[in-house]
């Protein structure tokens, strides 16, 4: 058991257990502070964190975790947001006052949010590495570099048709890779 009562995501093997225990388990008191101090209306921290512990093992199954820490705040955002989608009916019954003092906006980004943000941001970029050559180039000058559908068209020489469905198949093979590493449910 975990403190406040939750259980411990299956861990397997040896490798596992002593994997968590050094490169999670350190983090869990902090995760559980911030996700207090960013999200004041959640009502149970423990079940995002342990959400955030299966979203977690998962993509480590899968290759798909380079720091641990990193991974831990960035799943732990998305739990919680995922969280308030589920609950939003009830959120903006009585609790709506509530919902907007979490609207504040900050100053800038803590170190765990800067960490998160750089993990997504290198996932995001080996998934456009993944993608075909000129699918990567479309999306590429269509994404990052945010040209126009015919914009894109004019530099490469191409059909507009033709960057349309090379988008269509970038966001796809993007959103298998993120899947596949447990960033995203279907």
């Amino acid at each position: 058991m975990l403190r406040h009562g939750v259980v411990d995501p299956v861990i397997q093997q040896p490798d596992q257990a002593r994997w968590f225990a050094e490169e999670v388990k350190p983090h869990e008191a902090h995760l559980r502070s911030w996700l207090a101090f960013r999200y004041p209306m959640l009502r149970d921290v423990d079940d995002v964190v342990q959400e955030t512990y299966v979203r977690l093992f998962h993509a480590r199954n899968n290759g798909g975790v380079r720091s641990a820490k990193a991974f831990l705040f960035a799943a732990a955002r998305n739990a919680a947001c995922d969280f308030f989608r589920r609950q939003r009916p009830k959120l903006f019954g009585e609790h709506a006052s509530d919902l907007a003092a979490t609207l504040v906006l900050e100053e800038g980004p803590d170190a765990a949010e800067t960490a998160a943000l750089s993990q997504e941001l290198e996932i995001l970029a080996e998934a456009i590495r993944d993608l075909p050559s000129r699918c990567r180039q479309v999306f590429t000058l269509r994404k990052i570099y945010g040209l126009s559908q015919r914009e894109v068209a004019e530099n490469l020489g191409i059909s507009e048709h033709t960057v349309e469905v090379q988008m269509v198949k970038g966001v796809k093979r993007c959103a298998d890779f993120f899947h596949a590493r447990g960033l995203i449910r279907r």
